[in-house]
């Protein structure tokens, strides 16, 4: 899944929605969370570890499927234009940094949607665009929406109904002390790293955060089914 990578650089802070304000310090640790990320053999249950925290998925109801269905075909339908990448920079996506570093999901980020994440829902408007990259540049794949870490679940259950996704946010993340080397810390330091507790973490001479960032959501409305659409 990458962070929701260039992720919300978009969120003010926790009074109006906080998460992502800290843009480049999100990306400077982007590479070494993605390290390791695992999938698993439901959608659902991808990613888990002491630094990932889910939503709990609810029982299934029918007015939740008919509402995501609604916020599906509304998002595919405001990505259209954005099939070209270069119509998604040219309103307001930023390049995502580190591009020469693999990834599997390229995020294109929007400040302004990200800053409006904050305080309403736009299903035609997320936060991120998804792209896959291609021998001819990149291939739109889907979105990313955010929102503040303040939020409850039942206040994220209003956006992005959790019958039938799951919201994640990274938790428990000590990052090196400043000036450390950080390839050498990686086994110990930020989102896969082995510190997972604000003890360990003070001991290490760390900084530790209960949650960096807000609520993230990724959805591929091209899919076919909702196993596929809401996929990390």
């Amino acid at each position: 899944m990458w962070l929701g990578t260039s992720l919300l650089s978009a969120q003010v802070d926790e009074g109006a929605g906080d998460e992502h304000s800290a843009h480049d310090t999100e990306m400077e640790h982007h590479h070494e969370h993605t390290e390791g990320a695992t999938e698993s053999m439901t959608p659902h249950h991808q990613h888990m570890g002491p630094h990932m925290r889910w939503t709990a998925l609810r029982p299934a109801h029918p007015e939740d499927a008919k509402r995501a269905d609604e916020i599906v075909q509304l998002l595919r339908e405001s990505l259209a234009k954005y099939k070209d990448y270069r119509a998604a920079l040219a309103d307001g996506y930023e390049w995502p940094p580190h591009l020469k570093v693999p990834q599997p999901h390229y995020h294109f980020t929007s400040k302004k949607r990200g800053f409006q994440a904050a305080f309403r829902f736009d299903p035609a408007a997320p936060t991120s665009l998804l792209y896959k990259k291609t021998a001819n540049g990149y291939e739109l794949e889907g979105a990313m929406y955010t929102a503040p870490k303040r939020m409850s679940e039942d206040d994220l259950n209003e956006r992005v109904p959790l019958s039938v996704a799951q919201w994640h946010a990274h938790v428990n993340i000590c990052l090196p002390p400043q000036g450390s080397q950080r390839r050498g810390n990686r086994k110990k330091f930020g989102f896969q790293g082995s510190i997972a507790t604000e003890q360990e973490c003070q001991q290490a001479g760390g900084q530790f955060h209960p949650q960096m960032y807000g609520w993230m959501i990724h959805v591929y409305p091209f899919e076919h089914s909702p196993e596929k659409i809401w996929t990390h």
